[in-house]
């Protein structure tokens, strides 16, 4: 991750490492608070949300509503592939256990993809998809999505989906 994007967060845990007490920060605080950070949305990500609910729409499926702690979690993840140059469901795990615990997700599921140039085209892979289909037809309540450009100009994708 870039550090000039979290300069807050690292000066809040440099405070909190200096404090007089002698316990250490916990892993998962330092992981909540690099969870929190939320960009701006760009143009792209509002089309990749509307183009799912369309779709879910025209299926007489429920819209579903998008989530700021959604997408700070995609974000999260699509930023990791990005400084990877790979695209993965790394930590699946860990980001499911995270939005079940807040916001209190009973069910989550994730899309990721990478080098589609259109918010319509990255969709129309998903839905060519039957597995990434399926998570966009599933049975959720919220979703957001992140879209990060590499230093090449390619797109990154994460898509979560989340049943509270």
């Amino acid at each position: 991750m870039k550090l000039s994007k979290f300069l807050p967060t690292l000066a809040l845990l440099a405070l909190m490492s200096f404090s007089c007490s002698t316990d250490s920060i916990e892993e998962d605080k330092i992981d909540a608070l690099a969870n929190s950070y939320v960009p701006a949305t760009k143009t792209i990500e509002i089309e990749i949300l509307e183009l799912i609910n369309n779709h879910r729409i025209t299926l007489g499926l429920n819209a579903l509503n998008d989530m700021s702690q959604i997408k700070a979690t995609a974000y999260s993840h699509t930023d990791y592939m990005r400084d990877k140059q790979e695209v993965s469901h790394d930590n699946f795990y860990q980001r499911s256990s995270s939005l079940k615990n807040n916001p209190g997700a009973t069910k989550v599921g994730e899309n990721v993809a990478y080098g589609f140039s259109s918010a319509q085209s990255v969709v129309n892979a998903w839905l060519n998809s039957d597995g990434h289909r399926e998570i966009i037809e599933g049975d959720f309540t919220n979703f957001d999505v992140s879209a990060e450009k590499d230093q090449n100009g390619k797109w990154y994708y994460t898509n979560i989906f989340i049943k509270k």
